[in-house]
C-alpha cells in the first residue's frame, strides 16, 4: 500500500472558460424576482486565466489588463468565492490571486461567474479543503446563477435560474465566432424589458435537445433560440447587426449568448470560422470551440497538466 501523502500545492493556475447558451426560453417571474428559465449551455474554449499563490495573510487581487472590468474589491466574483470558502470552512485561506482577463464584461459569456468557479476549484485545490463538486456548485450559486454550470461546464440544460443542471450530448465538432459591440447591458434592465413585451422568442430547449442528441450540427444551428434576444437588439442594434454580419459570412447559424450583448455564429470548420472572423468589425471578435469542461486547472508544481474534471 502507497502511504506517501500528496503535499498540497503552493501555486495553482487555472484556465476559466466562457460559456454560450444554444437556447433560452423565460418561463416566469419567481415571487423572488428572479426569471425562471429553460437554457442549453456550452463551455467554449475562450477563458479568462487565474493563477493563485498562498502568501502570509488576507487576499490580494492583481488584474492584467489593469482596465479590465471586474467591479469593486469587495464585489468582483474571485473576492466573493475566497470569502464564501472562507465562510464555508472556518479557514483563513491567504492567498495572492492574478487574473488576466480575455472574456468581456457585460457579454453574456459568464466571465465574472467562471472567474468564481475556476477561483472555487482552485482554492480548494490548494488547501487540501476537500469539498465535492456539489458542494462548489452550491456555495458558486450565491455568487450568481451561471457560476454552479461553469464548476461543472460541457454541455448541459440548465433549470430554475440556471441552476439545476442535466448533462447533455457533446454537440458535433464545430467552430464559433463570437463578437460584442462597445455597447453593454445590464442583465436587470433585459428582462425588465423582456417583462414588457413577453412572448417574443420561439420555442427552442426541445428542438436544440434533440439535435444534440441525433447529433446533428445543421440541425441545431437552425434551431439556436434565445428570448432575451429581440428586446436586446432593440436597446442595442448592434447586435443584430452583428448577427447580420455572420450570417452574410457564411455561419450556419447565429444567437445571442444570455442577456447579451455577445453574439455567435456557428461555423462547420476553422477554415469557415477564420474568413468570417476576418470580415467582422467589432471591438471585440475571437474564434474558439467547444469544450468539455468549465475549469482547467494546471499545477505548475509539476511538469504536467492535470484537467479538474468534477464528478456528475
Amino acid at each position: 500500500m502507497d502511504d506517501t501523502v500528496t503535499e498540497a500545492p503552493a501555486r495553482v493556475r487555472l484556465k476559466a472558460f466562457a460559456k454560450v447558451n444554444y437556447a433560452l426560453e423565460v418561463r416566469g417571474v419567481r415571487p423572488d424576482g428572479y426569471h425562471e428559465i429553460s437554457t442549453v449551455m456550452q463551455s467554449v474554449s475562450l477563458c479568462d486565466e487565474l493563477s493563485l499563490e498562498r502568501s502570509d495573510e488576507g487576499f490580494q487581487l492583481l488584474v492584467e489588463p489593469e482596465r479590465s472590468s471586474i467591479g469593486p474589491k469587495d464585489e468582483n466574483t474571485v473576492f466573493r468565492a475566497w470569502s464564501l470558502l472562507r465562510e464555508a470552512t472556518g479557514e483563513d485561506l491567504p492567498v495572492c490571486a492574478r487574473l488576466r482577463k480575455a472574456i468581456p464584461a457585460g457579454a453574456g459569456l459568464g466571465g465574472g461567474s467562471t472567474d468564481a468557479a475556476a477561483a472555487l476549484v482552485g482554492l480548494n485545490e490548494m488547501f487540501g479543503l476537500g469539498l465535492g463538486d456539489g458542494k462548489l456548485r452550491e456555495i458558486g450559486l450565491r455568487i450568481g446563477a451561471d457560476v454552479p454550470f461553469c464548476v461543472s461546464g460541457g454541455t448541459a440544460l440548465g433549470e430554475g435560474i440556471g441552476e439545476k443542471l442535466t448533462p447533455l450530448p457533446t454537440p458535433p465538432d464545430h467552430h464559433l465566432v463570437v463578437a460584442k459591440p462597445d455597447a453593454g447591458a445590464e442583465t436587470a434592465r433585459i428582462y425588465r424589458a423582456y417583462d414588457e413585451r413577453p412572448g417574443e422568442g420561439r420555442p427552442s430547449i426541445a428542438p436544440t435537445l434533440d439535435a444534440l442528441r441525433a447529433g446533428d450540427l445543421g440541425a441545431l444551428a437552425r434551431l439556436l433560440g434565445n428570448d432575451l434576444a429581440p428586446v436586446t437588439e432593440v436597446l442595442v442594434p448592434e447586435v443584430g447587426e452583428l448577427r447580420e454580419v455572420l450570417a452574410c459570412a457564411g455561419a450556419l447559424g447565429t444567437l445571442m449568448s444570455g442577456s447579451g450583448t455577445a453574439v455567435y455564429g456557428l461555423f462547420g470548420s476553422e477554415a469557415a470560422a477564420r474568413e468570417a472572423e476576418r470580415r467582422i468589425e467589432a471591438p471585440f471578435a475571437r474564434i474558439c470551440r467547444p469544450v468539455a469542461l468549465g475549469v482547467e486547472m494546471v499545477r505548475e508544481r509539476v511538469s504536467r497538466r492535470d484537467t479538474w474534471r468534477p464528478s456528475r
